[in-house]
């Protein structure tokens, strides 16, 4: 089954903007969006402003991607926390992001025999603790790219 995943740190508010949160931290993000922002197409219009950190590295798994971006987070912890706690204040906040897709046919995917198995992981203490000390929610988003014509029936 091909899976496609990837998990990103995220302060996110609906009045400081990315660059606030950036100059505060002293963190250059992977990734921002703009509250209001506009697209072309139909995509979403983002409610939020969001800075975030992102790995989207393939042949890993969850618990290893989120490895990944804590150590480069942890030595900020302090700032990240009392950034939250302002940002908190005015319907802001952290989260920590994991988004899978399922039965993803458009990904390559590791073919290799020792491939690492992408299905399972966990959370240790460490990524719980960093969690807690920041203020940060879990969000975990899974998706069943199976299409209803391949629906075994």
């Amino acid at each position: 089954m091909p899976l496609h995943q990837y998990a990103y740190f995220a302060l996110f508010s609906q009045h400081a903007s990315a660059d606030e949160m950036t100059s505060q931290l002293g963190i250059t993000p992977d990734e921002v969006s703009v509250r209001g922002s506009r697209f072309t197409g139909p995509r979403t219009i983002p409610v939020d402003h969001s800075w975030k950190i992102v790995c989207r590295e393939p042949g890993l798994r969850v618990d290893e991607q989120i490895t990944r971006i804590l150590d480069r987070l942890r030595p900020h912890t302090d700032r990240i926390a009392e950034l939250v706690g302002r940002l908190a204040t005015n319907d802001g906040g952290a989260v920590l992001q994991v988004v899978r897709y399922f039965n993803d046919t458009d990904q390559e995917q590791p073919g290799a025999p020792d491939a690492p198995n992408l299905f399972g992981w966990h959370l240790n203490r460490d990524v719980l603790d960093f969690l807690a000390a920041v203020g940060a929610e879990l969000d975990v988003d899974e998706y069943d790219m199976t299409g209803d014509d391949e629906v075994p029936g």
